[in-house]
């Protein structure tokens, strides 16, 4: 009897393995991507200190549904990421995990989210819906569309209008402004990071904003640096300008400048160790953000 339960344990270890693994939890900056500037909307919408309550439901929320997308991701891409040496030994490309599992592990993850969002206002609910939509039509627009990267943009900014909702009860227009902005810093970063795989991608038949724009991809991933932060800093100075913003906006420029040196030759080690920091560029403007709206000048 020892011996079944001994392998029930080992089973369920195995399971649990893969399902990290699928989630991507050993690799915290992609959702971390998506927490900084929800948390920036947050802290707007508040003017300050949200509370114990949201910030625990969008912390916990950007994680379950980038896991989410994770799982969504892996199973439209299974096809393709078999050819591609960095996403090949994924559980669902690799046939470790089920089409079926995955999906239904996505969709877990994706209820404990929408629960966690149903303590907020109807608002946020109702938008949490669209953001969802969103997030499951991202990984098919590379079979189609020349720039996917804006779409995922889309996706990894609809925190900040949620966050609004959740406060406030509606999404003003500075949500909206503040979400364009945060697509340039998208498209900047998931720009650096299809620079990694663009020759499989070119071989394979997938469409990236690094074949796109082909010989103008690190003109293009700065400029869409210079963008976010100017429109950022334009958008957030009137409701939390001030010495610590400054300082967060001038911490995000210098971030670039290196990111420029990075991937100035396009070397594939470049662009990944360019990509898997950005977080640090939102995490500046964050505690810029949060810093002014909590000691003022």
């Amino acid at each position: 009897m020892a011996a079944v339960w001994l392998d029930v344990a080992r089973s369920w270890r195995t399971r649990l393995a893969l399902y990290l693994d699928l989630i991507r939890w050993d690799r915290p900056a992609g959702w971390l991507l998506l927490l900084w500037p929800t948390l920036s909307g947050l802290w707007l919408a508040a003017g300050g200190w949200p509370g114990w309550h949201l910030l625990l439901v969008f912390v916990a929320g950007t994680v379950l549904m980038r896991s989410a997308g994770c799982c969504i991701n892996d199973v439209a891409d299974r096809e393709f990421d078999r050819h591609v040496q960095r996403t090949a030994q994924r559980p669902v490309t690799s046939g470790r995990l089920s089409v079926r599992e995955a999906l239904l592990v996505g969709a877990v993850l994706a209820l404990v989210a929408f629960g966690l969002v149903l303590t907020t206002q109807p608002a946020a609910v109702a938008w949490s819906l669209a953001a969802l939509a969103v997030a499951v039509f991202y990984p098919y627009t590379k079979r189609f569309f020349a720039m996917p990267q804006a779409v995922l943009g889309v996706a990894f900014s609809f925190g900040i209008p949620m966050a609004f909702a959740a406060v406030r009860g509606e999404v003003p227009p500075l949500a909206w402004g503040l979400l364009v902005s945060n697509l340039f810093w998208v498209l900047a970063y998931d720009t650096e990071y299809a620079m990694v795989d663009r020759d499989d991608d070119l071989r394979i038949g997938i469409r990236t904003s690094a074949i796109t724009l082909g010989r103008w991809d690190v003109p293009a991933v700065l400029l869409f640096y210079a963008l976010h932060l100017v429109s950022w800093t334009a958008l957030v100075w009137p409701h939390a300008g001030g010495p610590w913003f400054a300082a967060g906006v001038v911490a995000a420029a210098l971030q670039v400048v290196w990111h420029a040196r990075l991937i100035r030759t396009r070397s594939r080690q470049g662009c990944f160790a360019a990509f898997r920091v950005n977080h640090w560029l939102g995490a500046a403007l964050f505690a810029g953000l949060a810093l002014q709206l909590a000691l003022g000048a």
